[in-house]
């Protein structure tokens, strides 16, 4: 993809996929370095805690599922790269997918032949 597909939106997820990666792994490198005991603290902090990983996992569950639906409808390949990037963090994962999305997107609009719209008419 050409440089001239970082579109505006591509840009802005982007930079909260890398704000997302480097601050969720800020604090993965601080409960490693206290010793914590960072599955057991997911649930055993409380419902409150336990009520915010539940609702985390379940989001990034519907994340996996968009990723692999929606990078196959667009065509989009190394799908599993994003899959992977989820080990990083959800909020790391789902906006880089997100710009490369819109990048795959905005690379679609300008070439020849492609409006850029999706066409759902059965024929």
């Amino acid at each position: 993809m050409r440089a001239s597909t970082w579109t505006p939106l591509a840009i802005v997820y982007l930079l909260l996929a890398i704000v997302g990666g480097a601050v969720t792994w800020t604090f993965n490198v601080i409960a490693g370095m206290e010793g914590s005991a960072f599955i057991g603290d997911y649930f055993g902090s409380g419902p409150a805690v336990t009520s915010i990983v539940i609702d985390v996992l379940v989001a990034a569950t519907v994340g996996v599922v968009f990723i692999i639906v929606e990078g196959r409808r667009q065509g989009m390949r190394r799908l599993w790269v994003y899959i992977l990037c989820f080990g990083v963090a959800f909020a790391f994962a789902l906006p880089l997918f997100l710009a490369m999305r819109e990048r795959h997107l905005a690379s679609r609009r300008r070439a020849p032949g492609l409006t850029g719209r999706a066409d759902f008419s059965q024929r």
